[in-house]
C-alpha cells in the first residue's frame, strides 16, 4: 500500500473517531440539559404543593398609614415576616439574612420584598416599625394592628405569638420564626425554617422568580 493510501486511511479514521466523540459529547449534553429541566429544584423551606391566592391581611396597616393589600405586591416576590423590634436575636438575624439575600439577587432585587409584621403592637408603633425595617434594606416594609387582627392574620398563616417572659419592666414576645414566601401571582408558595443559609435562601428566591 502506498504511503497516499495509508495516510487517507489514517486521516478517514480520525475524522471517524472525531465524529463518534462529538456525538457522545452532543448526547451527554442533551441528557445532562434534560436531567436539569426534569429534576425539580430541592427548596430548602416547605413547599405548598397546591398553593392558593395568599390569605388576607385585611385590618392591618402599613407603616405609612395604608391598609395592606397583597395585590399591591404581585408581580413581585414577597417575603413575608412575623416579628417585634425588641427581638434580641431571630428577628433581626431573619431581616439580616433576607436583606443580603435581595442584594445577592442583583438586577432581580427589585422584584423582591419583605413586609414584617409586628405582632408587638403595645411597643411597636407605625413609625418606629418603618425606621427598624428599612434599617436593614430600604425596599422593607412593616404592618401591625389591634391583637384581635393580629392573631386573625397570624392564625391563617400557622403563626403562634403571645406575650413570654417578663424581663423587669419589659417583655418577650414567644413568636413563631419562620419566614414565608409569596409568589408573583400572590399564592403562598413556601415556609422557610429559622434557621437557614444566606446561599440556600438566595437560590429559593431566584427559582420562585
Amino acid at each position: 500500500m502506498s504511503d497516499v493510501a495509508e495516510a487517507a486511511r489514517g486521516s478517514h479514521r480520525r475524522r471517524g473517531v472525531l465524529a463518534v466523540l462529538s456525538v457522545l459529547g452532543l448526547l451527554v449534553l442533551v441528557g445532562w440539559l434534560a436531567v436539569s429541566w426534569i429534576t425539580p429544584h430541592p427548596y430548602s423551606g416547605t413547599v405548598l404543593q397546591a398553593p392558593e391566592a395568599a390569605p388576607s391581611m385585611d385590618g392591618l396597616v402599613l407603616d405609612d398609614g395604608s391598609e395592606v393589600d397583597l395585590t399591591a405586591f404581585e408581580g413581585q416576590l414577597l417575603l413575608v415576616y412575623f416579628g417585634y423590634m425588641s427581638c434580641p436575636d431571630v428577628c433581626p438575624t431573619t431581616l439580616s439574612m433576607a436583606a443580603s439575600a435581595r442584594r445577592a439577587l442583583g438586577d432581580d432585587a427589585d422584584r423582591v420584598r419583605l413586609l414584617m409584621i409586628s405582632v408587638d403592637p403595645e411597643r411597636d408603633s407605625l413609625d418606629a416599625l418603618g425606621d427598624y425595617v428599612r434599617s436593614f434594606d430600604d425596599s422593607f416594609v412593616a404592618a401591625t394592628g389591634d391583637l384581635g387582627t393580629l392573631d386573625r392574620v397570624a392564625a391563617q398563616y400557622g403563626i403562634f405569638f403571645g406575650r413570654g417572659e417578663e424581663l423587669g419592666d419589659e417583655y418577650a414576645v414567644d413568636h413563631t420564626a419562620t419566614l414565608m414566601g409569596i409568589d408573583t401571582e400572590g399564592h403562598l408558595r413556601i415556609v422557610w425554617p429559622a434557621a437557614l443559609e444566606l446561599d440556600r435562601l438566595v437560590a429559593d428566591m431566584r427559582e420562585l422568580l
